[in-house]
Protein backbone atom coordinates (compact mmCIF):
# COMPACT_ATOMS: atom_id res chain seq x y z
CA UNK A 1 0.00 0.00 0.00
CA UNK A 2 1.89 3.04 -1.29
CA UNK A 3 1.79 6.65 -0.17
CA UNK A 4 -0.10 7.57 -3.35
CA UNK A 5 -2.90 5.11 -2.51
CA UNK A 6 -3.09 6.52 1.03
CA UNK A 7 -3.49 10.03 -0.39
CA UNK A 8 -6.21 8.80 -2.78
CA UNK A 9 -8.06 7.11 0.10
CA UNK A 10 -7.80 10.33 2.10
CA UNK A 11 -9.26 12.38 -0.76
CA UNK A 12 -12.01 9.80 -1.25
CA UNK A 13 -12.99 10.10 2.40
CA UNK A 14 -13.02 13.90 2.11
CA UNK A 15 -15.25 13.78 -0.97
CA UNK A 16 -17.53 11.31 0.82
CA UNK A 17 -18.11 13.95 3.49
CA UNK A 18 -16.28 12.30 6.38
CA UNK A 19 -14.84 14.60 9.06
CA UNK A 20 -11.24 15.54 8.38
CA UNK A 21 -9.87 13.63 11.39
CA UNK A 22 -11.56 10.38 10.30
CA UNK A 23 -10.48 10.98 6.71
CA UNK A 24 -6.87 10.79 7.91
CA UNK A 25 -7.12 8.16 10.64
CA UNK A 26 -9.11 5.57 8.64
CA UNK A 27 -6.55 5.23 5.79
CA UNK A 28 -3.82 5.12 8.46
CA UNK A 29 -5.56 2.32 10.33
CA UNK A 30 -6.12 0.40 7.08
CA UNK A 31 -2.43 0.75 6.23
CA UNK A 32 -1.41 -0.69 9.60
CA UNK A 33 -3.80 -3.64 9.25
CA UNK A 34 -2.68 -4.50 5.70
CA UNK A 35 1.01 -4.31 6.71
CA UNK A 36 0.49 -6.36 9.90
CA UNK A 37 1.65 -3.49 12.09
CA UNK A 38 0.10 -3.54 15.59
CA UNK A 39 -2.70 -0.99 15.91
CA UNK A 40 -1.14 -0.02 19.25
CA UNK A 41 1.52 1.76 17.18
CA UNK A 42 -1.21 4.09 15.91
CA UNK A 43 -2.35 4.87 19.44
CA UNK A 44 1.21 5.47 20.64
CA UNK A 45 1.99 7.81 17.74
CA UNK A 46 -1.23 9.77 18.19
CA UNK A 47 -0.67 10.19 21.93
CA UNK A 48 3.00 11.10 21.46
CA UNK A 49 2.05 13.85 18.99
CA UNK A 50 0.06 15.57 21.74
CA UNK A 51 2.86 15.30 24.31
CA UNK A 52 4.04 18.82 23.51
CA UNK A 53 4.36 21.72 25.93
CA UNK A 54 3.67 24.42 23.28
CA UNK A 55 0.39 22.67 22.34
CA UNK A 56 -0.88 23.47 25.84
CA UNK A 57 -1.32 27.00 24.53
CA UNK A 58 -4.06 25.86 22.13
CA UNK A 59 -6.85 25.23 24.70
CA UNK A 60 -5.72 28.31 26.64
CA UNK A 61 -6.17 30.62 23.65
CA UNK A 62 -9.51 29.00 22.80
CA UNK A 63 -10.65 29.61 26.38
CA UNK A 64 -9.38 33.20 26.32
CA UNK A 65 -11.35 33.93 23.14
CA UNK A 66 -14.50 32.43 24.67
CA UNK A 67 -14.10 34.52 27.83
CA UNK A 68 -13.64 37.68 25.78
CA UNK A 69 -16.72 37.03 23.68
CA UNK A 70 -18.93 36.45 26.71
CA UNK A 71 -17.67 38.99 29.23
CA UNK A 72 -17.93 42.33 27.44
CA UNK A 73 -14.23 42.57 26.53
CA UNK A 74 -14.90 42.29 22.79
CA UNK A 75 -17.43 45.15 22.70
CA UNK A 76 -15.05 47.39 24.65
CA UNK A 77 -12.22 46.65 22.20
CA UNK A 78 -14.56 47.62 19.37
CA UNK A 79 -15.41 50.93 21.05
CA UNK A 80 -11.73 51.63 21.65
CA UNK A 81 -11.00 50.96 17.96
CA UNK A 82 -13.73 53.45 17.01
CA UNK A 83 -11.93 56.05 19.07
CA UNK A 84 -8.70 55.37 17.13
CA UNK A 85 -9.92 55.33 13.51
CA UNK A 86 -13.68 55.89 13.62
CA UNK A 87 -13.51 59.42 12.20
CA UNK A 88 -11.96 58.25 8.91
CA UNK A 89 -14.06 57.93 5.78
CA UNK A 90 -15.59 54.49 5.95
CA UNK A 91 -14.72 54.63 9.64
CA UNK A 92 -16.53 51.48 10.78
CA UNK A 93 -14.91 49.46 8.00
CA UNK A 94 -11.52 50.70 9.21
CA UNK A 95 -12.54 49.98 12.80
CA UNK A 96 -13.36 46.43 11.68
CA UNK A 97 -9.76 45.93 10.53
CA UNK A 98 -8.11 47.58 13.53
CA UNK A 99 -10.35 45.68 15.97
CA UNK A 100 -9.38 42.41 14.24
CA UNK A 101 -5.70 43.24 14.79
CA UNK A 102 -6.27 44.03 18.48
CA UNK A 103 -8.44 40.94 18.98
CA UNK A 104 -5.80 38.87 17.17
CA UNK A 105 -3.33 39.92 19.86
CA UNK A 106 -5.39 37.93 22.36
CA UNK A 107 -7.36 35.12 20.72
CA UNK A 108 -4.95 33.74 18.10
CA UNK A 109 -7.69 32.37 15.81
CA UNK A 110 -9.53 33.65 12.74
CA UNK A 111 -12.86 31.98 13.55
CA UNK A 112 -12.76 33.44 17.06
CA UNK A 113 -12.42 36.86 15.43
CA UNK A 114 -15.38 36.22 13.14
CA UNK A 115 -17.50 34.72 15.89
CA UNK A 116 -16.60 37.28 18.53
CA UNK A 117 -16.31 40.58 16.68
CA UNK A 118 -18.44 39.65 13.67
CA UNK A 119 -21.82 40.24 15.29
CA UNK A 120 -20.76 43.54 16.85
CA UNK A 121 -19.03 44.88 13.74
CA UNK A 122 -21.74 43.90 11.26
CA UNK A 123 -24.55 45.18 13.49
CA UNK A 124 -22.81 48.57 13.82
CA UNK A 125 -22.14 48.77 10.06
CA UNK A 126 -25.75 47.89 9.21
CA UNK A 127 -26.95 50.74 11.42
CA UNK A 128 -24.93 53.08 9.20
CA UNK A 129 -26.47 51.53 6.05
CA UNK A 130 -23.46 49.59 4.83
CA UNK A 131 -24.52 46.89 2.35
CA UNK A 132 -24.69 43.56 4.20
CA UNK A 133 -22.40 41.82 1.76
CA UNK A 134 -19.77 44.58 2.12
CA UNK A 135 -19.89 44.30 5.91
CA UNK A 136 -19.43 40.53 5.71
CA UNK A 137 -16.61 40.80 3.15
CA UNK A 138 -14.62 43.28 5.24
CA UNK A 139 -15.12 41.17 8.37
CA UNK A 140 -13.97 37.99 6.60
CA UNK A 141 -10.94 39.67 5.00
CA UNK A 142 -9.80 41.34 8.23
CA UNK A 143 -10.09 38.05 10.14
CA UNK A 144 -7.20 36.69 8.03
CA UNK A 145 -4.79 38.71 10.17
CA UNK A 146 -5.82 36.85 13.36
CA UNK A 147 -3.59 33.77 13.05
CA UNK A 148 -0.66 35.81 11.65
CA UNK A 149 -0.34 38.30 14.51
CA UNK A 150 0.78 36.73 17.80
CA UNK A 151 -0.45 34.80 19.63
CA UNK A 152 -1.41 32.35 16.89
CA UNK A 153 -2.79 28.83 17.25
CA UNK A 154 -1.83 27.76 13.67
CA UNK A 155 1.75 29.01 14.11
CA UNK A 156 2.06 27.07 17.37
CA UNK A 157 0.79 23.92 15.63
CA UNK A 158 3.22 24.52 12.74
CA UNK A 159 6.06 24.89 15.24
CA UNK A 160 5.13 21.50 16.70
CA UNK A 161 5.00 19.88 13.24
CA UNK A 162 8.22 21.52 12.01
CA UNK A 163 10.02 21.02 15.34
CA UNK A 164 11.04 24.67 15.40
CA UNK A 165 10.74 27.49 17.92
CA UNK A 166 7.14 28.52 18.51
CA UNK A 167 8.30 31.81 20.05
CA UNK A 168 10.33 32.73 16.96
CA UNK A 169 7.30 31.94 14.80
CA UNK A 170 5.00 34.13 16.88
CA UNK A 171 7.41 37.07 16.75
CA UNK A 172 7.89 36.50 12.99
CA UNK A 173 4.18 37.15 12.41
CA UNK A 174 4.17 40.72 13.77
CA UNK A 175 5.43 42.69 10.75
CA UNK A 176 3.55 40.59 8.12
CA UNK A 177 0.32 41.15 10.08
CA UNK A 178 0.90 44.90 10.17
CA UNK A 179 1.51 44.91 6.41
CA UNK A 180 -1.76 43.03 5.81
CA UNK A 181 -3.64 45.51 8.01
CA UNK A 182 -2.09 48.51 6.21
CA UNK A 183 -2.98 47.14 2.75
CA UNK A 184 -6.55 46.31 3.80
CA UNK A 185 -7.00 49.79 5.29
CA UNK A 186 -5.78 51.36 2.04
CA UNK A 187 -8.24 49.26 0.04
CA UNK A 188 -11.12 50.09 2.38
CA UNK A 189 -10.19 53.76 2.11
CA UNK A 190 -10.45 53.51 -1.69
CA UNK A 191 -13.82 51.73 -1.50
CA UNK A 192 -15.05 54.26 1.09
CA UNK A 193 -14.64 57.09 -1.41
CA UNK A 194 -15.93 55.14 -4.38
CA UNK A 195 -19.00 53.78 -2.56
CA UNK A 196 -19.43 56.80 -0.29
CA UNK A 197 -19.18 54.94 3.01
CA UNK A 198 -20.06 57.16 5.99
CA UNK A 199 -17.69 58.18 8.76
CA UNK A 200 -17.81 55.85 11.72
CA UNK A 201 -18.18 58.72 14.16
CA UNK A 202 -20.26 61.81 13.41
CA UNK A 203 -18.96 64.91 15.12
CA UNK A 204 -16.23 65.00 17.71
CA UNK A 205 -15.87 63.03 20.89
CA UNK A 206 -16.15 65.15 23.98
CA UNK A 207 -13.38 64.91 26.54
CA UNK A 208 -15.79 63.08 28.84
CA UNK A 209 -16.66 60.53 26.11
CA UNK A 210 -12.97 59.93 25.37
CA UNK A 211 -12.27 59.40 29.08
CA UNK A 212 -15.23 57.00 29.37
CA UNK A 213 -14.12 54.89 26.38
CA UNK A 214 -10.54 54.73 27.66
CA UNK A 215 -11.74 53.83 31.15
CA UNK A 216 -14.01 51.09 29.78
CA UNK A 217 -11.67 49.74 27.10
CA UNK A 218 -8.25 50.58 28.55
CA UNK A 219 -7.96 47.46 30.74
CA UNK A 220 -8.90 45.27 27.76
CA UNK A 221 -6.35 47.08 25.56
CA UNK A 222 -3.66 46.39 28.13
CA UNK A 223 -3.98 42.66 27.44
CA UNK A 224 -2.43 42.55 23.93
CA UNK A 225 0.11 45.21 24.94
CA UNK A 226 1.16 43.23 28.00
CA UNK A 227 1.47 40.00 26.00
CA UNK A 228 3.48 41.63 23.21
CA UNK A 229 5.89 43.21 25.70
CA UNK A 230 6.23 39.88 27.49
CA UNK A 231 7.00 37.97 24.30
CA UNK A 232 9.35 40.58 22.84
CA UNK A 233 11.25 40.80 26.12
CA UNK A 234 11.56 37.01 26.27
CA UNK A 235 9.80 36.72 29.63
CA UNK A 236 6.88 34.59 28.37
CA UNK A 237 6.80 31.34 26.43
CA UNK A 238 3.78 30.75 24.13
CA UNK A 239 2.14 28.52 26.73
CA UNK A 240 2.74 31.09 29.46
CA UNK A 241 1.23 33.73 27.18
CA UNK A 242 -1.91 31.60 26.92
CA UNK A 243 -2.11 31.11 30.69
CA UNK A 244 -1.64 34.82 31.38
CA UNK A 245 -4.27 35.70 28.78
CA UNK A 246 -6.84 33.43 30.45
CA UNK A 247 -5.99 34.77 33.91
CA UNK A 248 -6.29 38.38 32.79
CA UNK A 249 -9.54 37.64 30.93
CA UNK A 250 -10.98 36.14 34.12
CA UNK A 251 -9.92 39.22 36.10
CA UNK A 252 -11.57 41.52 33.54
CA UNK A 253 -14.69 39.34 33.58
CA UNK A 254 -14.92 39.86 37.32
CA UNK A 255 -14.40 43.62 36.94
CA UNK A 256 -16.94 44.05 34.12
CA UNK A 257 -19.43 41.71 35.84
CA UNK A 258 -20.97 40.59 32.51
CA UNK A 259 -20.03 36.92 32.76
CA UNK A 260 -22.38 34.84 34.89
CA UNK A 261 -21.58 31.42 36.36
CA UNK A 262 -23.86 29.89 33.73
CA UNK A 263 -21.98 31.79 31.02
CA UNK A 264 -18.63 30.61 32.39
CA UNK A 265 -19.79 26.98 32.35
CA UNK A 266 -20.94 27.46 28.75
CA UNK A 267 -17.53 28.90 27.78
CA UNK A 268 -15.73 25.99 29.44
CA UNK A 269 -17.90 23.45 27.60
CA UNK A 270 -17.31 25.18 24.25
CA UNK A 271 -13.56 25.29 24.98
CA UNK A 272 -13.56 21.58 25.75
CA UNK A 273 -15.39 20.73 22.51
CA UNK A 274 -13.14 22.96 20.39
CA UNK A 275 -9.96 21.67 22.06
CA UNK A 276 -10.95 18.03 21.57
CA UNK A 277 -11.72 18.73 17.92
CA UNK A 278 -8.40 20.50 17.26
CA UNK A 279 -6.25 17.97 19.14
CA UNK A 280 -8.04 15.01 17.53
CA UNK A 281 -7.15 16.51 14.15
CA UNK A 282 -3.54 17.02 15.30
CA UNK A 283 -3.27 13.40 16.51
CA UNK A 284 -4.90 12.00 13.35
CA UNK A 285 -2.68 14.12 11.13
CA UNK A 286 0.38 12.97 13.05
CA UNK A 287 -0.21 9.27 12.36
CA UNK A 288 -1.21 10.06 8.77
CA UNK A 289 2.00 12.06 8.22
CA UNK A 290 4.07 9.33 9.90
CA UNK A 291 2.75 6.72 7.48
CA UNK A 292 3.49 8.99 4.53
CA UNK A 293 7.02 9.35 5.91
CA UNK A 294 7.37 5.57 6.25
CA UNK A 295 6.35 5.30 2.58
CA UNK A 296 8.97 7.99 1.81
CA UNK A 297 6.44 10.26 0.15
CA UNK A 298 8.08 13.44 1.56
CA UNK A 299 11.42 12.35 0.10
CA UNK A 300 9.84 11.68 -3.30
CA UNK A 301 8.09 15.04 -3.28
CA UNK A 302 11.29 16.75 -2.15
CA UNK A 303 13.30 15.14 -4.94
CA UNK A 304 10.62 16.03 -7.46
CA UNK A 305 10.51 19.67 -6.38
CA UNK A 306 14.30 19.98 -6.37
CA UNK A 307 14.35 18.38 -9.83
CA UNK A 308 12.00 21.08 -11.09
CA UNK A 309 14.18 23.82 -9.62
CA UNK A 310 16.63 24.49 -6.82
CA UNK A 311 15.66 28.16 -6.72
CA UNK A 312 13.90 29.11 -3.47
CA UNK A 313 11.72 31.56 -5.40
CA UNK A 314 10.39 28.86 -7.71
CA UNK A 315 9.89 26.38 -4.88
CA UNK A 316 8.06 29.00 -2.81
CA UNK A 317 5.78 29.65 -5.78
CA UNK A 318 5.00 25.93 -6.05
CA UNK A 319 4.40 25.74 -2.29
CA UNK A 320 2.08 28.76 -2.42
CA UNK A 321 -0.01 27.20 -5.19
CA UNK A 322 -0.28 23.90 -3.30
CA UNK A 323 -1.18 25.64 -0.04
CA UNK A 324 -3.75 28.00 -1.58
CA UNK A 325 -5.55 25.08 -3.22
CA UNK A 326 -5.31 22.97 -0.06
CA UNK A 327 -6.66 25.81 2.07
CA UNK A 328 -9.79 25.94 -0.09
CA UNK A 329 -10.73 22.39 0.86
CA UNK A 330 -8.98 21.19 4.03
CA UNK A 331 -9.11 22.45 7.61
CA UNK A 332 -6.09 24.53 8.65
CA UNK A 333 -4.74 22.28 11.42
CA UNK A 334 -4.88 19.16 9.26
CA UNK A 335 -3.25 20.96 6.33
CA UNK A 336 -0.37 22.16 8.53
CA UNK A 337 0.27 18.75 10.09
CA UNK A 338 0.18 16.86 6.77
CA UNK A 339 1.92 19.32 4.44
CA UNK A 340 4.68 20.59 6.72
CA UNK A 341 6.80 17.38 6.58
CA UNK A 342 6.20 17.20 2.80
CA UNK A 343 6.89 20.78 1.71
CA UNK A 344 9.41 21.96 4.30
CA UNK A 345 12.42 19.68 3.49
CA UNK A 346 12.92 20.80 -0.15
CA UNK A 347 12.44 24.44 0.84
CA UNK A 348 14.98 24.19 3.65
CA UNK A 349 17.36 22.43 1.22
CA UNK A 350 16.95 25.42 -1.10
CA UNK A 351 17.80 27.85 1.70
CA UNK A 352 14.35 28.91 2.93
CA UNK A 353 14.07 29.52 6.67
CA UNK A 354 11.50 27.27 8.37
CA UNK A 355 10.41 30.33 10.40
CA UNK A 356 9.71 32.30 7.24
CA UNK A 357 7.91 29.38 5.62
CA UNK A 358 5.71 28.98 8.69
CA UNK A 359 4.33 32.50 8.25
CA UNK A 360 3.89 31.93 4.50
CA UNK A 361 2.07 28.63 5.10
CA UNK A 362 -0.35 30.06 7.65
CA UNK A 363 -1.10 33.13 5.50
CA UNK A 364 -1.90 30.87 2.53
CA UNK A 365 -4.23 28.73 4.59
CA UNK A 366 -5.96 31.78 6.12
CA UNK A 367 -6.69 33.09 2.63
CA UNK A 368 -8.18 29.64 1.97
CA UNK A 369 -10.61 30.23 4.84
CA UNK A 370 -12.36 32.93 2.82
CA UNK A 371 -12.08 31.04 -0.48
CA UNK A 372 -14.79 28.94 -2.12
CA UNK A 373 -15.93 26.23 -1.93
CA UNK A 374 -15.32 25.52 1.78
CA UNK A 375 -14.36 28.98 3.21
CA UNK A 376 -15.11 28.46 6.91
CA UNK A 377 -15.14 32.19 7.75
CA UNK A 378 -17.70 32.87 5.03
CA UNK A 379 -19.95 30.04 6.16
CA UNK A 380 -19.79 31.37 9.73
CA UNK A 381 -20.73 34.87 8.54
CA UNK A 382 -23.62 33.72 6.35
CA UNK A 383 -26.19 33.26 9.18
CA UNK A 384 -24.99 36.45 10.88
CA UNK A 385 -25.75 38.66 7.86
CA UNK A 386 -28.56 36.38 6.61
CA UNK A 387 -27.11 36.19 3.10
CA UNK A 388 -26.25 33.14 0.95
CA UNK A 389 -22.58 32.19 0.94
CA UNK A 390 -22.38 32.74 -2.82
CA UNK A 391 -23.16 36.43 -2.39
CA UNK A 392 -20.55 36.82 0.35
CA UNK A 393 -17.89 35.01 -1.70
CA UNK A 394 -18.57 37.46 -4.54
CA UNK A 395 -18.22 40.44 -2.18
CA UNK A 396 -14.97 39.06 -0.72
CA UNK A 397 -13.40 38.60 -4.18
CA UNK A 398 -11.85 42.13 -4.44
CA UNK A 399 -10.02 41.58 -1.17
CA UNK A 400 -8.26 38.54 -2.63
CA UNK A 401 -6.17 40.93 -4.73
CA UNK A 402 -4.95 42.74 -1.62
CA UNK A 403 -4.36 39.55 0.35
CA UNK A 404 -2.50 37.93 -2.55
CA UNK A 405 -0.35 41.07 -2.84
CA UNK A 406 0.43 40.74 0.87
CA UNK A 407 1.23 37.07 0.31
CA UNK A 408 3.68 37.92 -2.49
CA UNK A 409 5.38 40.56 -0.34
CA UNK A 410 5.69 38.23 2.66
CA UNK A 411 6.83 35.31 0.49
CA UNK A 412 9.55 37.04 -1.48
CA UNK A 413 10.78 39.46 1.17
CA UNK A 414 11.71 37.02 3.95
CA UNK A 415 13.40 39.81 5.89
CA UNK A 416 9.93 41.04 6.87
CA UNK A 417 9.26 37.82 8.77
CA UNK A 418 12.79 37.26 10.02
CA UNK A 419 13.79 40.78 11.09
CA UNK A 420 12.28 40.72 14.59
CA UNK A 421 13.09 37.09 15.57
CA UNK A 422 16.66 37.46 14.31
CA UNK A 423 17.09 40.72 16.20
CA UNK A 424 15.70 39.20 19.39
CA UNK A 425 17.36 35.81 19.42
CA UNK A 426 20.70 36.64 17.82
Amino acid sequence: MSGTIIILLFLTCILAGLPIAFSMSLPAALYLIINNIPVSVMVQRMVASLNSFPLLAVPLFILAAGLMNNSGITSRLFEFSKLLVGRLKGGLAQVNIVASLIFAGISGAALADVGGLGNIEIDAMEKQNYPKEDSAAITAASAVVGPIFPPSIPLIIYGSAAETSAMRLLIAGILPALIIVALLMLQVGFFARRKNYPKGVVGKYTLKEVFTIIRRGGPAMLMPIMLMVGMLSGYFSPTEVGAITVTYALILSAIYKELSLKGLIKVLKETLRSTVSVLFIVASAAIFAWILTVEQLPQHVSNLMLTVSSSPYVLLLIANIVLLITGMFIETTAAIMVLTPILLPPLVAAGVSPIHFGVVMVLNLMIGMISPPVGMSVYMLSPIVKLPVEKIFKAVAPYFITLLLALIIVTYLPQISLLLPNAMFN
